[in-house]
């Protein structure tokens, strides 16, 4: 089964926009058991901090499969620190708890994990994550 991170961008653009790539990831695919999703304690606090705050009320958050999701999700210990620098150092626990689960990070920041300080992690926006799960070859 196919492991995955999302990072916060990811969860907060599924409850904004339904049937968008990361929806259809977290509904048909992580909601659905299709993809087992990787959390962490900081991740886990990451997420519900981020859908508490006030500017996403009015879409609803946080969204009601918020909490089945992490429920649900394999949550690992936090990751000790990542031994590169990134363009935002709030992002590289995301990227650690991927390596250390040997799992996919999909973000829709990829200029935050440049390809210099991944260590082979595979990092996807949520398009590109999507076509792969689905055999898609243009990920619209």
């Amino acid at each position: 089964m196919r492991l995955a991170v999302l990072d916060t961008n990811v969860i907060v653009s599924a409850g904004i926009r339904p049937g968008s790539p990361p929806a259809r990831i977290v509904m048909e695919w992580a909601l659905d058991g299709r993809i087992q999703l990787v959390t962490s304690p900081w991740v886990v606090g990451e997420y519900q901090e981020v859908a508490r705050r006030a500017k996403f009320k009015r879409y609803g958050f946080p969204p009601p499969w918020l909490e089945f999701l992490i429920e649900e999700s394999l949550v690992l210990p936090d990751p000790v620190g990542w031994p590169h620098p990134g363009p935002d150092p709030k992002d590289l626990p995301m990227l650690a708890l991927a390596h250390a689960a040997g799992a996919w990070l999909v973000t829709g920041n990829l200029r935050h994990f440049p390809e210099a300080i991944r260590e082979g992690v595979r990092v996807l926006p949520p398009a590109a994550f999507l076509a792969h799960l689905t055999g898609d070859p243009s990920p619209g």
